[in-house]
């Protein structure tokens, strides 16, 4: 149960239908449980060029549209868009504003004209794209020339603490798997952006126990999404495997949770 280093290895990611009837049914509890998302989406505002001022901003993977109003009361002037692949996050944030024009969408292949937009913001959605190629090249595509697409990601060594610690159990995929920080490196490299800012931080929350951990995965819509993950109701004897394995973790703050998050401000050629 290794984590893939191979950006698109088939079945190495989850199918998009199942992200995002997964998201679309976490919609209502996300945002009790989303600290995480939050500090990173706000790390990633704050990484913006400075005296950056788009005349149209698309949120890529908007999720409830926390981080789409944050860019309205940013850029008021701006025209933003927002977009997700599950509807019903766009049903739970339509209603709340921040942009215009809310839109069903697929991040590897956007329903957005060449040239079109001053910024394409995405935080923590697309580690979900088996094909970030594919992303990388419609962000080229739909940013104007000089344009700067800033998004943050999870990379490999994500919550590498419960899989460790399943690993103990039973050898199963039970925690979602994450492509190298060194393909975002060579991916980014490759797009024909320029590379303004790209870097690897990790992020550690705490929890009491392993129920709240898994709890919040469930609530985020976050929980193990990848083909090869077990079928049907974990059994109780492998749980208190789990809780025990996980107890080896354990600091004075609490059990630990791993975030390796990816930073990077790309930016398209004039």
């Amino acid at each position: 149960m290794t984590d893939l280093s191979l950006p698109n290895l088939p079945g190495s990611l989850p199918d998009k239908r199942q992200v995002a009837a997964s998201f679309s049914r976490a919609a209502a509890s996300y945002d009790s449980v989303a600290q995480l998302q939050r500090d990173v989406g706000s790390q990633l505002l704050s990484r913006l060029p400075p005296a950056f001022s788009p005349e149209r901003w698309l949120d890529l993977g908007c999720g409830t549209g926390y981080f789409s109003r944050a860019l309205g009361e940013q850029f008021p002037a701006a025209d933003g868009l927002a977009l997700d692949i599950a509807e019903g996050m766009l049903n739970h944030a339509r209603p709340l504003g921040g942009a215009a024009h809310f839109m069903a969408g697929d991040a590897e292949r956007l329903p957005l004209r060449d040239a079109t937009c001053d910024l394409i913001f995405s935080s923590l959605a697309v580690q979900w794209c088996a094909d970030f190629t594919s992303v990388l090249s419609e962000a080229f595509r739909a940013l104007k020339p000089g344009g700067v697409f800033a998004f943050a990601s999870l990379c490999a060594g994500t919550l590498y603490e419960l899989r460790d610690s399943w690993r103990e159990v039973d050898g199963l995929v039970h925690v979602n798997r994450f492509r190298e920080f060194a393909a975002y490196r060579q991916l980014c490299a490759a797009s024909g952006l320029n590379v303004v800012s790209l870097h690897n931080v990790a992020h550690v929350l705490h929890y009491p126990d392993v129920r709240s951990l898994t709890h919040e995965l469930k609530a985020l819509g976050a929980h193990n999404l990848n083909p090869g993950r077990p079928g049907g109701l974990t059994g109780r004897a492998r749980i208190l495997g789990l809780i025990e394995a996980y107890e080896r973790f354990r600091q004075a703050q609490g059990l630990p949770a791993t975030y390796q998050v990816v930073y990077a401000v790309l930016e398209k050629p004039l």
